[in-house]
């Protein structure tokens, strides 16, 4: 359960949100807004990347900021460009770096990444060069980094963007088919036709909260 209260933003002078109280308990919920609207400021919320200015946010109860180790056990992030998550000089590495502070084994650590990446169409990568892959891959390796942990809730901010449209595809059809809560921030609009719900987030506020069909109707009118 993620939870918005009252949760409002501000960079100095420049408010990017406003009384924002929502409450997530679907398994696939995406914001959708105009470039600038504070989608992806609200999103990174969820895990404490940025912290509300006023109002709280909870996952589970638990404060992002106050909390952030416990909240980020239960959440991951997923970020526009991969490149900004590759860490490490192999597709392996990279996603057994992860279990860094796990207590696992090193050979345990290796054993997972391999298995992580075979199950999400990385089989075989394990050596590979992470920043040799194709986009496509890299953006695949990124969520496997983060799926390794076994999050309960993942938070993905528009890992379409830098893709063709058979990856944006294949990309979305692969968080839909994940058991994590997913909380996904794009300007994709033809990709979520398979959420529960969409929230359009508008100069800060919520704009329309709906299943996709509605809120999508309500959101193109506003870009109209």
């Amino acid at each position: 359960m993620i939870e918005f209260d009252g949760v409002g933003h501000s960079y100095g002078t420049r408010t990017v949100l406003s009384d924002v109280d929502l409450t997530l308990a679907e398994r696939r919920v995406a914001f959708v807004g105009a470039n600038g609207s504070g989608k992806s400021t609200l999103a990174r919320m969820i895990n404490g990347l940025v912290r509300p200015t006023t109002g709280r946010v909870r996952v589970d109860g638990l404060d992002p900021g106050e909390d952030g180790r416990a909240v980020r056990r239960k959440v991951g992030f997923v970020f526009t460009n991969p490149d900004s998550q590759i860490v490490m000089p192999t597709a392996g590495e990279d996603v057994a770096f992860s279990l860094r502070r796990s207590g696992l084994s090193k050979a345990e650590r290796e054993r997972r990444a391999a298995e992580v990446l075979a199950g999400h169409g990385l089989a075989g990568y394990e050596d590979h060069p992470a920043h040799q892959l194709s986009g496509g891959q890299k953006q695949l390796l990124a969520l496997c980094a983060m799926l390794v942990l076994e999050p309960d809730v993942l938070v993905c901010d528009e890992p379409t963007t830098l893709l063709d449209l058979r990856n944006k595809r294949r990309f979305t059809e692969l968080l839909t088919s994940l058991p994590q809560q997913i909380v996904l921030v794009t300007h994709d609009l033809d990709l979520l036709g398979g959420f529960d719900r969409v929230v359009v987030i508008d100069e800060g506020r919520v704009a329309a909260d709906d299943e996709p069909g509605a809120a999508l109707r309500h959101y193109r009118k506003l870009v109209e």
